[in-house]
């Protein structure tokens, strides 16, 4: 046992959790943690980030991609603040991270001290747990219950704020070996199990809905078993791509708003919607009372508080989606689901997704990009047009290759979250897809990824609006384009080449392609600025508040129009 002060017993706990890279910015209130990493900057990476925002989606990005708790730095006060939207992101996609903040001393807490803020106040509602330290004997137990708390059940962001003079002062220290957090503690009920394998054994129409859960619980493998053992055709949110592989004859896409017409009719026609690790999101379900009608409802997942939250279940068993489908895979026998298979086929040969080929296009550059990287990269986009374009024609194969802002929809996210990604796993290409909209959101990132020479590729889907919020008005709000326009002098390649990285223009089929191969062989960071029309949308849709149905496209449209 050691006597150590607030600062040292943080950096020692964080080497405990395994901690290898530290997203932050420095200020007053967290001086003296700085100066006790930099004590230790061989053994933990301190990336300092353009902005604490870009430093929290960093620290997001690095747990999605490596499946371990990603942890982020601030000061007090705006540097604290700044945190909120990355916390925010991390909450409602179920993201495990560790925000430390410092704030002013204990003795000045409440009396509206020089960057005071109730940083636990601020944050209760995004955060699983919070903690304010006003006991340095209690930091390295805070800390420890910090990360089991991101890591157990269904994972969240944890925040833990420490008063400067906690950070000087001393306590005794004794290390710890961290055990594995089991993920669900209670035992899952058999009575569930044998009453999902009831109702998976009589259905004759089953679809399978999978969403982000499936990621977070490592269930890939048990879930193709469990897919090929019902024989049921496959769908997603945007949060559970490459949960189920996107090749496998199986798969039909993304459900919802804008997922394909198979998706959407297969499921408003199944007689048994299983969906494992999915919270009804309002985006993917349209019109409530509508949703799979004709459809007993199925639910595996982790929290009973998403059963019968936004859909009204027949059935559900709680508890970890991997030991969920272990169990009820382990209790059916092999079924067959020929007919309903050849429908769903039908559907998929009828309805493909398409676009304009003859220039250059949104989904043009993801499946260019899906090409030149064989699927074989870390996918990070922002929000918007480019958000929906790379989820429907990317074919993900693998969990954790897809990392966005689902829940939030946070614009801004995708070139921290890349850093983040980069340095989780270095040897893997990681591609942030942007919009025009969001990368003036976080561009000052391309600074950080050039000073640490973080090779990621940005690429810019630039058309010059806001290009979701325009598709919205000219269909809904009769084309009066309000607050959307961006077409002005801003010229990204010149911003990116005076941030230090390489940057390129590119009008053309060809010429994006050329420069993406350059970008694939280029070792630092570099920016793609892809101009496309302005009014090209994502299709196919589903109108707000419509049932998923009635999803319609391009084509749907000018008929439509014609009568």
């Amino acid at each position: 046992m050691r006597q150590l002060n607030g600062s040292e017993i943080l950096i020692e706990c964080l080497k405990e959790q395994g901690v290898d890279t530290v997203f932050g910015y420095p200020g007053g209130a967290i001086l003296n943690v700085y100066d006790e990493l930099y004590k230790h900057s061989d053994e933990i990476k301190h990336i300092l980030t353009s902005h604490e925002q870009g430093a929290s989606h960093a620290a997001d990005g690095y747990a999605r991609a490596t499946g371990k708790v990603g942890v982020c730095f601030a000061t007090s006060g705006p540097g604290a603040t700044n945190l909120v939207t990355g916390i925010a992101t991390a909450f409602m996609d179920s993201i495990p991270i560790v925000a430390i903040t410092c704030n002013v001393g204990v003795p000045l807490l409440g009396k509206d001290s020089f960057q005071e803020i109730d940083i636990t106040g601020i944050t209760m509602p995004i955060t699983k747990y919070n903690f304010i330290v006003k006991d340095v004997e209690k930091l390295a137990e805070t800390i420890r219950r910090a990360f089991a708390i991101a890591k157990s059940g269904r994972p969240g962001p944890v925040l833990v704020d420490i008063p400067k003079d906690i950070t000087a002062q001393k306590a005794d220290y004794e290390p710890v070996e961290i055990k594995p957090v089991k993920k669900y503690k209670k035992e899952i009920s058999i009575r569930e199990v044998e009453t999902a394998v009831e109702l998976i054994e009589k259905a004759e129409r089953p679809y399978i809905f999978v969403g982000g859960g499936a990621i977070l619980s490592d269930a890939s493998e048990e879930l193709r078993e469990f897919v090929h053992k019902v024989q049921a055709p496959v769908c997603d949110s945007l949060m559970g791509k490459g949960a189920y592989p996107g090749t496998d004859p199986l798969y039909t896409g993304m459900l919802g708003m804008h997922g394909t017409k198979t998706a959407n009719y297969g499921v408003s026609e199944c007689d048994l919607l299983i969906v494992v690790g999915s919270r009804f999101s309002d985006r993917v379900i349209g019109n409530a009372e509508k949703f799979a009608s004709h459809a007993k409802i199925l639910q595996f997942d982790i929290d009973v508080a998403e059963m019968d939250k936004n859909i009204i279940i027949n059935a559900g068993v709680v508890g970890d989606i991997k030991e969920t489908l272990e169990l009820v895979s382990g209790r059916l026998p092999q079924l067959a689901h020929e007919e309903w298979i050849h429908r769903i086929q039908e559907y998929k040969e009828k309805y493909p997704l398409t676009y304009h080929t003859e220039a250059l296009t949104g989904p043009y550059v993801v499946e260019e990009i899906y090409r030149q990287t064989k699927g074989d990269a870390l996918i990070v986009t922002e929000v918007g047009q480019h958000q929906m374009w790379t989820a429907q024609y990317y074919q993900f194969t693998k969990p954790r290759t897809l990392l966005t802002s689902g829940g939030l929809g946070t614009m801004g996210y995708g070139l921290g979250a890349s850093l983040g990604a980069k340095m989780g796993c270095p040897d893997k290409t990681v591609v942030n897809i942007a919009g025009d909209g969001c990368f003036r959101m976080n561009m000052n990132e391309i600074a950080t990824a050039v000073r640490y020479q973080i090779p990621i590729i940005e690429v810019v889907v630039n058309n010059h609006v806001l290009g979701m919020v325009r598709q919205w008005q000219n269909l809904f709000y009769g084309q009066r384009y309000s607050a959307t326009v961006l077409n002005d002098s801003v010229d990204f390649v010149k911003l990116a080449e005076a941030m230090g990285a390489k940057a390129l223009r590119v009008t053309t089929r060809e010429e994006f392609a050329e420069a993406f191969h350059t970008a694939l062989n280029y070792n630092g960071p570099i920016l793609i600025d892809c101009q496309i029309d302005s009014d090209d949308k994502v299709w196919p849709m589903v109108a707000p508040g419509a049932p998923i149905s009635e999803a319609f496209d391009e084509k749907d449209l000018e008929e439509k129009e014609r009568r």
